[in-house]
């Protein structure tokens, strides 16, 4: 079973073996996390987490508000939005369903917020793997844009609405 729980400075040592894997690098190549100081951090806009399997860590999440996010990454955004990075720590953890079951779940935890109507990712465009696991997950292809010069294809998954709240009733 698959469980999120906040990250903390003890998963330092995890975070940091797992930024060494070529496949977590393969996906982002350019980010340094600075986990010394943000493990540490606890801020409105965003949650930490690590994805533990039968109480293993496996993989890690970033949950944020990209319109509260300090450094403005995403640019102009609405408010009521959140983006997601995750990865699966090892490789023999690849491909086994993990992934699945974590983005499910930090679906579920953003759209908790009643306020959230949609989540964004944003996968290198050359990572076209990735980018089909999330539209298998029902996210819809958005825009090209660089991020720190790094071509990305953003995504977003809307909020369902309820059904049966046609107000055009017969």
């Amino acid at each position: 079973m698959i469980e999120l729980r906040p990250a903390t400075i003890n998963d330092l040592d995890i975070v940091k073996h797992w930024d060494t894997k070529q496949h977590v690098i393969d996906c982002d190549p350019d980010d340094e996390w600075h986990w010394e100081t943000e493990l540490k951090r606890n801020l409105e806009w965003r949650e930490q987490l690590i994805a533990e399997l039968n109480g293993e860590p496996i993989g890690f999440i970033q949950i944020i508000d990209p319109y509260l996010e300090e450094t403005q990454y995403w640019g102009t955004v609405e408010p009521n939005k959140r983006a997601i990075d995750i990865w699966i720590g090892e490789e023999h953890n690849l491909n086994r369903g993990y992934g699945t079951k974590m983005m499910k779940l930090a679906i579920d935890r953003c759209f908790k917020n009643k306020s959230v109507d949609g989540i964004l990712i944003d996968p290198l465009k050359s990572n076209v793997k990735a980018q089909r696991f999330y539209q298998k997950l029902g996210f819809e292809f958005i825009e090209e844009r660089k991020f720190d010069g790094t071509p990305c294809n953003v995504y977003e998954l809307k909020r369902k609405k309820p059904a049966g709240n046609n107000i055009y009733k017969k």
